[in-house]
């Protein structure tokens, strides 16, 4: 195919059936992926899928999970998820999600685990457990590629955190060991004699830091409850830290109990809702004993609904309680948050920074705050941009 006609089938794909005149007719795969297109984006037409809606759901479920499975014949599966979530938004298709045909055929993802658990409450019997291996399906996948990177940079921040004077020579930080010794160098021998070793420390299996996630209910933040459910899981299983997991709207939810089943933990939380921040840190306030070694990391868009001068001074007895408090806007692959600005910036101007981080970012983010670094200008160095006071 020429180059002049591959452009014109690939602006008749983009315009649709309105184009043929001056693009020209489509055949085969090209035409099958046409009416696929059609039936999401041109939904009123003769192929849509609204116009087959009139009898109710029910009717229109093989036709939907039919629909779903020529999306994955036809595109590759990150266009597969961009249309699945159009088709969600565009056509009210969550009711869909109710039903197991429907479940089986859609291509599971973090958007699609956040809106079957906004359905939680009233996903009937017949469906829950084809719900439940969808989800467990796509929370399987985060493990496999996020635990090992969460698990490697927090057991790395704690061996490098505490400072060992008297190393075995598998423990030996050999680039600060040569930095404290340069003035032992020896010009005849060409080489360093250290006089002092320092090494990284001895794995512990006691607490070394209590890392506490405070998670935002509200609908804006439901792939940031996945991705939060994950890491929490995660890190619960290393012996040297110790895992709190609270999630939150008007009401406050311990879930720490739940972290070893990260699918039984996120059927228990519940999306929607109006927001309490100033509750919720309260009550995180309440769970720290030691906050020189306490990570309070708040997942939030920040818009209070509670009393937010009460949350400002709770934000500063901790960080004056030497807290390392850090505001998440969004925990996700979702691009730049909407947020509140004007709360960020007073939260900042008290310790408290508060950035966009992604699920690929945040082992070193929980890295960094192990070590004590400077959250504002870590996420800086990083490329994220941090909220500050004015």
């Amino acid at each position: 195919m020429s180059d002049d006609n591959q452009r014109q089938r690939r602006w008749r794909l983009i315009l649709g059936g309105s184009a043929e005149p001056s693009c020209g007719a489509l055949n085969g795969t090209d035409l099958e992926m046409d009416r696929a297109l059609s039936a999401l984006y041109d939904p009123d037409g003769p192929d849509g899928m609204k116009g087959g809606r009139r009898g109710g759901t029910e009717k229109s479920a093989p036709r939907v999970a039919r629909w779903l499975g020529d999306i994955r014949k036809y595109f590759p599966a990150s266009v597969v998820q961009v249309m699945q979530q159009d088709a969600f938004d565009r056509l009210g298709m969550k009711e869909m999600l109710l039903q197991p045909e429907m479940l089986e055929a859609v291509q599971p993802d973090v958007h699609l685990v956040a809106s079957l658990i906004s359905l939680g409450r009233v996903i009937p019997a017949k469906t829950k457990e084809t719900a439940r291996l969808v989800v467990g399906k796509v929370v399987d996948e985060l493990m496999r590629r996020l635990a090992e990177p969460m698990r490697a940079a927090v057991t790395g921040a704690l061996n490098r955190a505490v400072r060992n004077r008297r190393p075995r020579l598998a423990e030996i930080d050999w680039n600060r060991t040569i930095r404290a010794n340069l003035r032992h160098y020896q010009a005849d021998f060409r080489t360093i004699v250290p006089e002092t070793l320092i090494g990284f420390g001895r794995k512990s299996q006691k607490t070394q830091r209590n890392i506490i996630l405070c998670i935002d209910q509200s609908g804006s933040m439901a792939a940031s409850v996945v991705y939060s459910s994950i890491f929490g899981a995660v890190m619960a299983s290393l012996p040297a830290v110790k895992t709190q997991l609270v999630v939150f709207d008007t009401a406050v939810v311990d879930m720490t109990e739940k972290l070893d089943d990260p699918v039984e933990l996120l059927f228990g939380t519940q999306l929607g809702g109006g927001t309490d921040i100033n509750r919720a840190v309260g009550y995180c306030q309440s769970l720290i004993g030691d906050p020189q070694n306490t990570i309070l990391v708040l997942i939030s868009d920040l818009y209070e609904g509670g009393v937010e001068k009460n949350l400002l001074q709770r934000a500063n007895e901790l960080v004056q309680s030497g807290v390392q408090f850090i505001t998440l806007l969004a925990l996700s692959d979702q691009g730049a948050p909407a947020y509140d600005h004007a709360l960020a910036a007073k939260l900042s101007l008290l310790g408290v920074p508060s950035f966009a981080c992604t699920p690929d970012k945040f082992p070193a983010l929980m890295a960094a705050a192990i070590k004590k670094e400077d959250i504002a200008l870590w996420a800086a160095k990083e490329g994220m941009v941090t909220t500050r006071g004015e």
